[in-house]
């Protein structure tokens, strides 16, 4: 009897070593799959994920669904093998996907930046096809700074001590005349509120004689009512592209989706330029199994969007967001978008 345990421990010892090399070793690799879509012309949490207040927003109709890449870190071994197996999910060295010299939590910081800067250029990029009016617009206030409280983000920005401004370049040329300590009368425009005038004593900036009103402002195209993107925890970029065409849709009479099932991704500049992203396969993938038959690949994606497996689903190439929605436009009255 000692002898057959003797034996059966002999046997099962490699077996349960390799069970717990499994299930206990982690191995560097993140595992890149086919992550959730949301649909900018509906809602999440009870909050329209596109929310425009101060305009009139028409009914529409489809989807618009961005689409994101799921990531997943801290593989076991015995995790690693069963996705690599899948087919499904993409193994990557996980320095490629973390850099080493940056915690996590730098990383996330600068993904959190870029969505929120997405949201901006997506605001500014649906202005502008719109033909909304280029002003002096206030990005952002300093915590500290000399206008916390007298200015707001979204401001624009009419005039200085009652000479006019049209342009950033003109803005900055009038402040020039002014020294720390010096107050000025600055006129605004705020969104969904009236016009007004705030008296602000300007501050020192270390490295330059002149005055700051500790601000970052910008040439934007401005409207009057205020556009909010409610989408949390969403990570990069690349949702720019959908936020500007659910604006643009809540914004003009005509479905842009022509009642279609529309998703996509890609990046957008302030003046409507499509940029490249990563993930396409897994977001064309994760845009069909969420009932899509329509997506929009930004141009420099579409060799690598065409090898996605993904039956049944028009690619369409977009390079600026003007071309995106004549193309959506032209597939629904029949016609022949530019496509991959």
């Amino acid at each position: 009897m000692n002898r057959r345990i003797s034996t059966l421990v002999v046997a099962l010892a490699p077996i349960l070593i390799f069970g717990i090399l499994l299930s206990a070793v982690t191995v560097p690799y993140v595992a890149l799959g086919p992550g959730p879509t949301f649909d900018t012309l509906g809602e999440v949490d009870g909050k329209e994920v596109v929310d425009i207040e101060g305009a009139d927003v028409h009914t529409t109709s489809g989807h618009l669904n961005m689409t994101t890449v799921s990531q997943r870190d801290g593989l076991t071994l015995g995790q690693a093998l069963i996705f690599w197996a899948s087919g499904r999910d993409q193994l990557l060295p996980r320095d490629l996907v973390y850099p080493p010299d940056k915690t996590r939590e730098e990383i996330d910081e600068a993904n959190s930046q870029d969505f929120r800067q997405s949201e901006d250029s997506a605001e500014y990029a649906a202005l502008h096809h719109l033909k909304y009016p280029m002003a002096v617009t206030v990005e952002s206030i300093d915590e500290e700074g000399p206008s916390k409280g007298k200015l707001q983000g979204g401001d624009a920005i009419d005039g200085v001590n009652g000479k006019p401004v049209a342009t950033l370049d003109q803005f900055q040329e009038l402040l020039k005349a002014y020294k720390p300590g010096d107050t000025i009368a600055v006129d605004y425009r705020r969104k969904n509120a009236p016009m007004g005038t705030a008296e602000i004593t300007l501050g020192k900036h270390p490295d330059r004689d002149q005055g700051i009103l500790g601000v970052n402002v910008l040439d934007a195209p401005w409207a009057p009512f205020t556009i909010d993107f409610n989408l949390a925890n969403i990570g990069g970029p690349s949702a720019g592209l959908m936020f500007s065409l659910a604006v643009v849709d809540k914004l003009t009479t005509g479905d842009v989706t022509g009642g279609k099932f529309v998703a996509g991704s890609g990046t957008i500049s302030g003046d409507g330029k499509v940029g490249s992203i990563g993930g396409i396969t897994h977001k064309v993938t994760a845009a069909q199994e969420a009932g899509a038959t329509v997506f929009l690949v930004p141009a420099d994606n579409c060799a690598e969007a065409r090898t996605a497996d993904a039956d049944g689903i028009e690619l369409l190439k977009v390079e600026t967001l003007e071309q995106a929605v004549d193309g959506l436009r032209t597939l629904s009255a029949g016609g022949e978008p530019p496509r991959c």
